[in-house]
């Protein structure tokens, strides 16, 4: 079955890594992929486009289905092989709803997060002002404290949504990488605890970004956050 899925992806996106870490839960390893560079442009080269119209990584495709957004591609894995592999939806109602609720947050935190990292490459040099990255840095710190209060009974076995499922396929990743761009361990000791319990996941380690492993000293950009 993975013989006929195709990934087109970016290293270091977590968009790109939530897709990954779901293909890995779900057992369907062996499906083809193409890491293309963000750097060199090939996001927005004509294979890309013909499957992806906005020129954004990930594009996915099962056949025929073409899916671009990172969740909907999760949620259409774990609905299309709900017996294979890991169960990323809880069946209780309770957890379901926390689940799909954090899912969503965590889209909210990914722009925050893109907000400040990339605010030089998002926004002309003309248009950038020192009260707009004011502004983005405390909307994220708020943010961050949103998730450290999620986290406070988080444990082993116990995440966003209890059992590990598709709430923590979808914010892992950011919190990885607000942790690779400096983010304090000791400032935000639930999200570094969340971190530490989750990064040796079989799923998250198979798809770990090359380059990370390949450089692991990352960069201080949210060091005083």
């Amino acid at each position: 079955m993975a013989k006929s899925m195709s990934l087109l992806w970016g290293a270091g996106s977590p968009p790109c890594w939530r897709v990954m870490i779901t293909l890995e839960e779900k057992k369907l390893q062996g499906y083809k992929h193409k890491l293309l560079s963000f750097e060199k442009g090939e996001h927005k080269s004509q294979g890309v486009l013909e499957i992806n119209p906005r020129g954004q990584l990930p594009a996915f495709k099962h056949g025929d289905i073409i899916l671009n957004e990172s969740c909907a591609a999760c949620l259409y894995l774990e609905n299309q092989f709900k017996s294979q592999g890991m169960k990323l939806i809880p069946d209780s109602p309770a957890e379901q709803a926390l689940m799909y609720q954090r899912m969503m947050e965590g889209l909210t935190l990914t722009d925050k997060l893109n907000s400040v990292i990339y605010y030089d490459w998002l926004v002309p040099e003309q248009e950038r002002h020192d009260s707009a990255v004011k502004r983005n840095r405390e909307a994220l710190a708020a943010e961050l404290e949103l998730w450290e209060g999620y986290l406070q009974k988080v444990a082993a076995g116990s995440y966003l949504a209890r059992a590990f499922s598709l709430a923590d396929v979808i914010v892992f990743p950011n919190v990885a990488y607000a942790l690779r761009f400096g983010l304090s361990v000791g400032r935000y000791p639930k999200l570094a605890k969340y971190y530490s319990l989750l990064k040796e996941r079989p799923s998250i380690k198979a798809s770990r970004p090359p380059h990370w492993q390949a450089c692991p000293q990352g960069y201080d950009i949210l060091k005083d956050l």
